[in-house]
């Protein structure tokens, strides 16, 4: 059971069935009450205009024993007084609740001519009357306006039914206040009730079920792109093959981009992987070549010492040096080493790398920039050590504002970068074959690591034409307390 209501699909079967039965039982209860209150009202208006009527004949001095209102069939009548006297009641009427008296009999101190009161004074109307409150008193002949209402019962010629009772008040020329009860049968209301009930119980379930049903089918529908998602995932997770891809519905609702998002992650997973696999087989290769150097520098001085080159193992062992020190930044920069928020200026740092360099004059105003002073540093050190390389005698560093950024530009005059090679060359351990080969010094990693630096520091390196006709590296960062002043993650 846990098991079957663990789905999605199962939990969202159930969750809209029981939304759908408790909307459903408040509405048919909701309309079961407004059904049931409309048919009573309607008894309660048929019940008032009886009583009414027999009102009117009282009115009119209508003797008790000739009220037309007493005859009516399934309209149970009272008549009584203020002091809550049965003086009239309908024919063939049994037993009654509900409206303040049981009594279906007269009491048998009415005149059974004209039913009149022998307490009554010499105009017919109760003396014991007149200290009634003004407030309530009626005119002779007048009906009270409105009536009260009642539920009860009551047995007419053997035959026991619910009713609605309404109550109307006259002042009787001759008998004084009197109180008439009319009934209302309320058949129909529990007929219309219950026809109502019955269609619901068995309407309900019938519906509730067509609900789950189409539930069931649609987020099943809805549903299968995803678990064909989790096949492919799981596809590939098992051949660890990076190339695949889920399938894209052609819909565009949230699973299409959850599909989208998944493959574009796994594009990424992918260059990533493809991407180290590649430092490592490039980071080997560039290792080997000094390592074996200076292994066999040191097997040949082991076994002639007079031959040792002791220049040319320290140079490998520089070179070794440095190569390690540049994977290790990388490395660094790859898990996402933030940096330092200090404030640098530029110009100060570009006059200090270029210092002790040939052929480097520099054009600098003051500029500030937030971040790592070092990384920063090794950034123009890296752009200078490869302008060095290509120059033939002029290298131009120059710092100023533009907008928003610091620009540091370092031009130099030598056959500059084919636009095809303006962007291959910050890949790592990349060399372009004309311009130099491994034994001109480098690795292929430092503008590779200038740019990544730049890139952690919210700024871009890029590679274009110097007006000399040179190469220019363009690096631009956000000045130091602008919005783009933080490290990318």
């Amino acid at each position: 059971m846990s098991r079957l209501f663990g789905s999605v699909r199962s939990r969202a079967t159930l969750g809209a069935t029981l939304v759908v039965a408790v909307a459903l039982v408040a509405a048919g209860t909701a309309l079961l009450l407004s059904l049931r209150a409309n048919l009573t009202g309607e008894a309660g208006t048929r019940a008032e205009r009886s009583a009414q009527a027999v009102a009117s004949e009282l009115a009119a001095r209508t003797p008790l024993g000739k009220l037309s209102g007493l005859d009516a069939e399934d309209t149970p009548v009272q008549i009584v007084d203020e002091e809550g006297v049965l003086l009239a009641a309908s024919e063939d009427l049994e037993r009654i609740s509900g409206t303040g008296t049981s009594e279906v009999t007269p009491a048998p101190t009415r005149s059974a001519e004209d039913g009149r009161d022998d307490r009554d004074g010499p105009d017919g109307r109760d003396d014991d009357r007149d200290d009634r409150d003004d407030d309530e008193s009626l005119e002779p002949g007048e009906i009270a306006q409105g009536a009260s209402y009642t539920n009860g019962t009551a047995t007419v010629d053997g035959d026991t039914e619910d009713y609605r009772f309404a109550a109307v008040e006259v002042e009787t020329p001759d008998r004084g206040r009197l109180t008439v009860h009319a009934g209302a049968p309320l058949a129909a209301e529990h007929s219309a009730v219950g026809t109502a009930l019955t269609a619901m119980l068995i309407g309900f379930p019938l519906l509730l079920g067509v609900v789950a049903g189409v539930t069931w089918l649609v987020t099943g529908r809805a549903l299968r792109p995803v678990e064909g998602i989790r096949r492919e995932m799981a596809a590939i997770t098992a051949s660890e093959d990076l190339r695949r891809r889920v399938p894209e519905p052609a819909t565009h609702d949230e699973i299409a981009r959850l599909a989208r998002t998944t493959n574009a992650t796994l594009a990424a997973l992918e260059t990533s992987v493809e991407r180290q696999r590649r430092f490592v087989a490039d980071a080997s290769h560039e290792l080997r070549s000094p390592i074996a150097s200076l292994r066999t520098q040191l097997e040949v001085a082991a076994a002639h010492p007079e031959l040792l080159d002791l220049d040319g193992a320290v140079e490998d062992t520089v070179r070794l040096q440095n190569l390690a020190a540049d994977l290790l930044l990388l490395a660094r920069l790859d898990v996402g080493e933030r940096p330092a928020g200090t404030r640098v200026d530029l110009a100060a740092l570009a006059r200090e790398e270029a210092a002790g360099r040939r052929r480097v004059t520099v054009e600098a105003e003051p500029v500030e920039v937030s971040g790592s002073r070092g990384q920063l540093g090794r950034v123009l050190a890296n752009v200078l050590d490869n302008a060095e390389r290509h120059a033939r005698e002029r290298i131009t560093v120059s710092v100023r504002r533009e907008g928003g950024e610091a620009v540091v530009g370092v031009a130099d005059d030598g056959e500059g970068v084919a636009e095809a090679d303006r962007e291959r060359i910050f890949e790592r351990f990349v060399r372009l074959d004309a311009a130099r080969s491994r034994d001109d010094g480098g690795a292929g990693l430092g503008l590779a690591i200038a740019r990544d630096v730049a890139v952690r520091h919210g700024g871009t390196l890029t590679a274009g034409a110097a007006p000399a006709g040179g190469a220019l590296f363009e690096l631009r960062l956000p000045l130091a307390g602008s919005d783009r002043g933080t490290a990318r993650p």
